[in-house]
């Protein structure tokens, strides 16, 4: 049922569905709309959790190269690969269109702030300067979606100059 459920708003998404609403959903995924406000109470709570499977891939480590400029740079590179594909994009950007209020958390954040405090803290293990988590979520991070929502360049090139920019801090 997940799986059919997590279809259905990728095939929606990917359609460019202007409106994407638990009937819709339940109607696609051949299951009761009920089901879905059971589980999720709302198409937020929904997206945020099919953002999650869709936008980080599930125990996904981060490199280990013995390197902070050098996990950065492969980490950044790997986001904005994966982020600029053609259903990334879309799915971003739907996300985004669907939202109608502030959130308190955003899972892909948490997700990437726990990534990203495990590249610090090996570095800080090694000696290495560092520069903050939240440095990186919003000097990395932030401006790959950034990009990839407005449809700006967001290619492992910019992603690097953003790892240059936010060591640089440190420096």
């Amino acid at each position: 049922m997940l799986a059919a459920i997590y279809t259905s708003v990728g095939e929606l998404v990917g359609e460019g569905v202007e409106k994407i609403s638990f009937p819709v959903i339940a109607e696609r995924a051949g299951i009761n709309p009920t089901t879905l406000y059971r589980r999720w109470g709302d198409v937020n709570a929904l997206l945020e959790e099919v953002a999650v499977a869709v936008l980080t891939r599930d125990g996904e480590s981060v490199p280990d190269t013995g390197s902070l400029e050098q996990d950065l740079t492969e980490w950044a590179d790997a986001i904005a690969r994966d982020i600029t594909r053609p259903e990334r994009v879309r799915y971003l950007r739907a996300m985004v269109s669907a939202r109608v209020e502030i959130v308190s958390i955003c899972p892909v954040t948490e997700t990437r702030r726990e990534q990203a405090s495990e590249i610090v803290r090996r570095a800080s293990e090694r000696g290495e300067a560092t520069p903050t988590v939240p440095q990186i979520l919003d000097h990395v991070i932030a401006p790959l979606y950034y990009h990839v929502v407005f449809a700006l360049d967001a290619d492992p090139a910019y992603a690097r100059r953003l790892v240059h920019d936010v060591l640089t801090m440190v420096r």
